[in-house]
């Protein structure tokens, strides 16, 4: 067996049923990550957390990077403009949710260290109209 795997992006499933956009994770896939978990997501605009909930995490901390787009954050009560290129490292206990004001689709790329179970936790009503 080969010490690596190579998927294209179509080939991992997309997670989001019938919300709108895209959102593909190696932990749906079968590309055997021991370590790290890697998520592509295409945000079209007016989608995301607002107007729902946001998450914590008990232990992994993430990196996300805007591939392209401007997308709004929110992390515990201040609200951010994240323009693409930028890289945002948010601490498990940093309750978070992300936005596309839009007007045209973002792309967002997550990472974080595996986890075995549910290591989130939501918290409702986060971020109001």
């Amino acid at each position: 067996m080969a010490d690596y795997s190579m998927r294209q992006l179509e080939e991992i499933p997309d997670v989001l049923g019938d919300y709108p956009g895209e959102m593909r994770m190696t932990a749906a896939s079968d590309l055997a990550a021991e370590q790290i978990s890697f998520t592509w997501r295409r945000m079209p605009a007016q989608t995301g957390g607002k107007g729902s909930y946001g998450h914590r995490h008990r232990t992994q901390e993430e990196i996300y990077f805007v591939a392209s787009g401007t997308l709004q954050f929110k992390l515990e009560d201040e609200v951010i403009d994240v323009p693409a290129n930028s890289v945002v490292r948010i601490a498990p206990s940093v309750v978070r949710s992300v936005w596309n004001e839009g007007p045209e689709d973002a792309v967002l790329i997550m990472c974080s260290v595996k986890s075995d179970g549910p290591d989130h936790e939501t918290v409702p009503d986060f971020w109001p109209e």
